[in-house]
């Protein structure tokens, strides 16, 4: 049974509410001066789906109130505080987080709409890769929301697409249906509490939306990274993908946002070794995750489903990486594809340090997602010699891990350093995410040990 408890903030001077000790009590709670209610509200087994509506409701009522959620033993199941004080950038995240709930959605339509019509509307890279609709209407509707909260003048984009393709004159048809895509997605800005367009972009407006985002990033200042569909591979084959966004000041990733459209809100619902996508009927499928450098939390919330409105924090739970330090009791991720990882050299280290479990193949960064929330233990990738890491594809999911508890470094123990260019420069041999530092220090003695004998 479910305990939600409102901690109303008090003009009076009350000492601090009596917390279970086992709660690490929100710094606002401590300076707002606030009263924990003693009566309860006791939660049937509701499904999580109807908690989330009767939770938000609750925080309509009680706009001036902190939400939290308990299980029976008052541990720290749920949480409904969030990012909602005025520190150092809540307004990008909170601004970050709309924008890629509202991807997120866009992207679950065009996936459904893409797994009947197969291939239609998927171009391919000059590195072969593929590249959809989906990709620039993301990068567009992120590039117009960020510019319309902050100013375009105070936005610079990191992104991975750009307008060849588009410009184009045999691409008109593409164009049109990105532009379509694009209006759809941002006819639904009020839902967030964004401001939507005041009429629909045109396909100069669209193209001009995408082409902002040419920074090329750098040691100073401050730009946002963006992945608008990380792992289209999986997206194309109806699987797992990320919509991914940070925000980096003077080299150093401050938050992240990180949009997994298909992985299920609940773990149970995993299935480890055959794809981790949820049957598609099931109400838990989609989550966002997100964190702030130096909060030491990371939290993770549900997509919305239908006419929902979005009330921050939307139902969020804080999420912490797993406990378990043992090799043989670790779950640890790998990318799918051969072509940019070395599947027999993770195979030969998860043997060399005790890991049993047979690894988690995953598209995208939802490999990160699974290490921030608990689900996996380790994400091990070693590129062939000539792949270079671009930082969209770590950037936000770097500081979730952290602030979860977890470590991500290269192979020699150094943080990954986004203060280079697009891409990670200097890496040492490949990249490692672990729930503790215990299984990362057997790692990386490990990789020491193993690597010369290696072909990579």
């Amino acid at each position: 049974m479910m305990m939600t408890y409102l901690a109303m903030a008090s003009a009076a001077k009350f000492p601090q509410a009596q917390f279970p000790k086992s709660r690490n009590v929100p710094s606002n709670f401590v300076t707002n001066d606030c009263i924990l209610k003693r009566q309860p509200f006791l939660f049937p087994p509701f499904s999580w789906k109807s908690r989330q509506r009767f939770v938000c409701l609750l925080s309509k009522c009680c706009s001036n109130s902190n939400v939290i959620e308990l299980d029976d033993e008052g541990h720290d199941v749920v949480e409904m505080t969030s990012f909602s004080d005025n520190g150092l950038y809540s307004e990008e995240l909170g601004v970050g987080v709309r924008a890629v709930h509202m991807a997120c959605l866009l992207c679950q339509r065009l996936q459904n709409d893409l797994v009947l019509k197969r291939n239609e509307h998927v171009s391919s890279k000059d590195d072969n890769s593929p590249v959809t609709i989906a990709d620039w209407s993301v990068q567009a509707t992120v590039s117009w929301v960020l510019s319309e909260a902050f100013g375009s003048d105070n936005v610079s984009i990191v992104a991975e697409e750009d307008v060849q393709v588009l410009s184009k004159s045999s691409a008109t048809g593409l164009l049109e249906a990105v532009v379509k895509t694009v209006n759809t997605c941002l006819a639904e800005a009020p839902q967030f509490g964004l401001k939507a367009p005041g009429s629909a972009l045109g396909p100069k407006e669209v193209l001009e939306a995408i082409g902002r985002c040419n920074s090329t990033g750098g040691d100073t200042g401050r730009f946002w990274v963006l992945d608008p569909v990380d792992g289209t591979l999986g997206f194309v084959r109806g699987d797992q993908y990320a919509v991914a966004l940070a925000l980096i000041e003077d080299g150093e990733v401050v938050l992240g946002v990180l949009g997994c459209p298909n992985y299920p809100m609940r773990k149970e619902l995993l299935n480890y070794h055959n794809g981790s996508s949820p049957p598609s009927d099931t109400g838990d499928k989609g989550c966002v995750m997100y964190a702030r450098r130096g909060i030491h939390r990371s939290w993770m919330q549900p997509l919305l489903r239908g006419e929902e409105r979005f009330v921050w924090p939307n139902s969020a739970r804080q999420i912490q990486v797993s406990p378990i330090d043992d090799p043989e009791l670790a779950t640890f991720c790998e990318p799918v594809e051969k072509a940019n990882s070395s599947h027999s050299f993770t195979a030969g280290l998860a043997h060399s340090v005790g890991l049993r479990n047979k690894p988690l193949r995953v598209y995208s960064m939802v490999k990160y997602a699974a290490i921030a929330r608990g689900d996996a233990e380790i994400f091990m990738k070693f590129a062939r010699a000539g792949y270079k890491e671009k930082i969209w594809d770590h950037a936000a999911a770097v500081v979730i891990i952290e602030e979860a508890g977890g470590l991500v470094t290269d192979a020699g123990g150094h943080r990954l350093d986004f203060s280079k260019g697009i891409y990670l420069e200097g890496l040492d041999r490949g990249i490692i995410a672990c729930a503790g530092s215990k299984l990362h220090e057997t790692l990386i003695t490990a990789v020491d040990a193993s690597w010369n004998s290696s072909s990579l």
